[in-house]
């Protein structure tokens, strides 16, 4: 081809990309420190996702909030992208956790068999408790596509329990490097939760929040004014016997921090005992290597018990597990009872990435929180 043909057509797409790459995308995610203020402090609460379920009926929609409404200050699509009116899409009561979509509301919502598909017609079996078909499977961001979020001001008579105190002898080699200013490396082990599954930035969907071990870096950086490094060693269907046969690459990344985020695979079939004895195999090993090495164990959160396959039961005894492993140095972060607390005010649907065992990104951002909160001083 001709040389200035060639530039002729060329150039155009070149300035073209440049022209998109400078234009500020305004449903980006961005960070502030606001972004990951631990849910269960303030009084407001940014994009709580809701699943708004559908009336076949009467075409009336509805869904519910963690907290008292005092006010709600915005209601968005999970892209943020869409705003929508109070009293044309949406109307909510004063004191009450309950928002309300009308006939006509142009808020997305779906009814109980939209969100069912017939036996072995999807990737995975994801057989209902009911025996009524199989759960929607969302592989990438079906379930945020579907979900709406919620900015609100909550009453302060809703006063959770803080989830994650802040004790500086828990983890106090880590804190002390963090508070120094000094270079920080942090190793994710864990399953598909941590390699970011279902968060929007993995899904390359709007608004591109990313996953929460990228979350947790970017705080302590800000909080700290420190460099934080990440190697995530995550990999999706792992179970915490695979984390064992890791050691030595977690060892050779020379972490100040290890975080240990397994439980949602083992529930399927490892007994609490068995869990306990391979989480403690990780990190006896790992200091055999790296002996100043510090840990978060995460106590994962909860799988939708309308699935068959994972036995619900075990996640309650992982977590107690995980606690009798806690000393100086190690330290645990309990999604579990986070996610029990939640699932008492909201529905699964709210909360999931992918309708099974997958955390949207509410949840990746509440995942941050309380590891963050074991990091770093809130008020």
């Amino acid at each position: 081809m001709h040389r200035h043909l060639l530039l002729a057509l060329v150039l155009p797409l070149i300035i073209a990309s440049s022209a998109a790459a400078a234009e500020p995308d305004a449903t980006a995610w961005k960070y502030s420190p606001g972004s990951l203020r631990p849910f269960w402090l303030g009084e407001t609460l940014k994009d709580e996702p809701i699943l708004f379920i559908k009336d076949p009926a009467s075409g009336i929609a509805r869904g519910k909030v963690l907290f008292s409404i005092k006010r709600v200050l915005s209601v968005r699509n999970g892209e943020n992208t869409i705003a929508y009116r109070e009293g044309r899409d949406f109307t909510w009561n004063a004191k009450s956790r309950e928002i309300v979509l009308p006939p006509d509301s142009r808020i997305v919502s779906r009814t109980v068999a939209d969100l069912r598909r017939p036996d072995g017609s999807q990737r995975h079996r994801l057989t209902h408790r009911d025996g009524n078909g199989e759960i929607l499977f969302g592989a990438k961001l079906e379930y945020h596509q579907m979900q709406t979020c919620i900015t609100y001001t909550r009453l302060l008579t809703d006063c959770p329990s803080p989830v994650s105190a802040f004790n500086e002898k828990a983890l106090p080699r880590s804190i002390a490097t963090l508070r120094a200013g000094k270079p920080f490396s942090i190793v994710v082990l864990g399953d598909s939760i941590s390699t970011g599954c279902n968060a929007s930035g993995w899904g390359g969907g709007a608004p591109h929040q990313p996953a929460y071990p990228e979350l947790l870096k970017l705080h302590l950086e800000a909080v700290y004014r420190t460099t934080v490094s990440l190697t995530n060693l995550s990999v999706g269907g792992k179970a915490s016997h695979w984390g064992i046969s890791m050691v030595d690459q977690v060892a050779a990344a020379k972490p100040d921090l290890v975080i240990v985020a397994f439980g949602m695979n083992d529930s399927a079939r490892v007994p609490a005992t068995e869990f306990k004895t391979n989480i403690s195999a990780i990190i006896g090993k790992t200091r055999e290597q790296v002996p100043e090495a510090e840990f978060i164990l995460v106590a994962s959160m909860l799988g939708n018990r309308n699935w068959t396959y994972l036995k619900h039961e075990l996640f309650e005894p992982y977590r107690d597990a995980l606690n009798q492993l806690v000393k100086p140095g190690i330290a645990v972060a309990d999604l579990t009872t986070v996610w029990t607390e939640f699932l008492r005010l909201k529905d699964y649907l709210d909360l999931t990435g992918n309708g099974v065992n997958h955390p949207n990104d509410f949840g990746h951002r509440v995942y941050a929180q309380v590891i963050a909160a074991l990091l770093a001083e809130t008020d």
